[in-house]
């Protein structure tokens, strides 16, 4: 493997000396997950959603890797995010899922960009542009089929159709509300209501699929799928392991180490207190890193751990702003100083198990990466 040092960093260097945390974000097990998950999808185009920083681990950096691999079809929440996707990808097909977002026609049209649009007040606004010509919309369609959020009513589809005559939108969308579950009869509810809807628009390709529908026993790929969670390794199949490669490992410097004695309390508000002789290690990281306040523990409330020597050791105390203190009283205490590195998300602590213990979901674990530690890009 060789490290590609992205402009965040100013050399490899600086990663390894004078830094409290650090982020190695596997750009080649990047690139594996969106081939895999490409030929799942049984010949469907495989697109990417690259929205949110690409879920935190560089947008620029993942649209390189994935461009490289053969990904075409990008999909951003906002503008802003497409128009900086534009300057470094020219060629690639953005869509933005946001939409057209009042006072937006010029900057989507500056950008080239591919509105999602999912209501008539947007779809008027992109035919008085005059952007269209040559029989294509150069915009996708939403319809919602559920979700209640985004999209068009499902019954006002023929309407839809019939305005847009003589234009064909570049796509047509939806997105399931249960994907993750197995079994929900909402996803052959959704499935129906969504074949209904491509019936009026024939030869327009369709698009469903997100991480976890591409899993899913009905196979709905349709023409286009959307993957996001999975690229990044989070566990598209909550009811079975994770196929997906781990992407990223998250570490952490022990700052110092101290032996406390019994009765002695961590960190704000004493959640926590030593109830035999212990020793603990303060990391230099905290929920201004994107590490969760909900991950802390007390005698009584596990949190998030560490992987230290191989060893998991939990949180102990609240989470503060620039640091997390661990009990590592079980691990060989020959093995640890000041300035080694701890793993909080990798091969042993996966981004699903943060999310659980912290009590919130893998999707904000990802997005809430925070940009002080050092990043590292690392390709075969």
């Amino acid at each position: 493997m060789h490290t590609v040092t992205p402009n965040l960093n100013a050399s490899i260097a600086q990663e390894e000396y004078g830094v409290s945390a650090r982020l190695t974000i596997d750009l080649t097990a990047l690139q594996d997950n969106w081939r895999k998950l490409a030929l799942l999808g049984q010949g469907a185009s495989c697109g990417a959603v690259v929205k949110a920083n690409g879920y935190g681990l560089g947008c620029e950096e993942v649209m390189q890797a994935l461009y490289e691999a053969g990904c075409r079809s990008f999909f951003v929440a906002t503008i802003a995010e497409g128009e900086a996707a534009r300057k470094a990808f020219p060629s690639a097909k953005l869509y933005v899922l946001d939409g057209i977002i009042t006072g937006g026609v010029d900057r989507l049209i500056a950008a080239q960009l591919e509105p999602i649009i999912g209501s008539f007040e947007e779809l008027d606004d992109w035919l008085a542009s005059g952007y269209q010509h040559e029989g294509k919309l150069k915009a996708a369609l939403h319809f919602d089929t559920g979700m209640n959020r985004l999209g068009f009513c499902s019954s006002a589809t023929e309407k839809i159709a019939q305005k847009i005559q003589g234009y064909a939108p570049s796509l047509i969308m939806s997105h399931f509300i249960n994907s993750q579950i197995q079994d929900s009869p909402l996803n052959a509810k959704q499935i129906l209501s969504f074949n209904q809807i491509c019936q009026h628009f024939p030869g327009v390709s369709a698009s469903m699929a997100n991480s976890s529908a591409i899993f899913m026993q009905e196979k709905p790929f349709y023409d286009v799928l959307r993957p996001g969670y999975a690229l990044y390794g989070g566990n598209p199949t909550s009811h079975a392991p994770n196929p997906m490669r781990t992407v990223i490992k998250l570490e952490a410097r022990i700052l110092t180490i101290r032996d406390l004695s019994p009765g002695e309390t961590v960190g704000y508000d004493a959640l926590w207190t030593a109830q035999r002789p212990s020793r603990i290690a303060t990391l230099g990281i905290g929920y201004a890193d994107g590490v969760h306040i909900s991950a802390s523990a007390g005698n009584n409330e596990t949190g998030g751990e560490a992987s230290v020597a191989g060893i998991k050791c939990p949180f102990i105390g609240r989470v503060s702003m620039d640091y997390i203190v661990i009990d590592i009283t079980n691990t060989p205490h020959a093995l640890l100083k000041r300035g080694d590195w701890v793993e909080l998300l990798g091969d042993t602590i996966t981004i699903d198990d943060l999310a659980k213990r912290s009590g919130v979901i893998g999707y904000e674990v990802l997005t809430r990466l925070g940009l002080r530690y050092a990043r590292r890009y690392l390709k075969e």
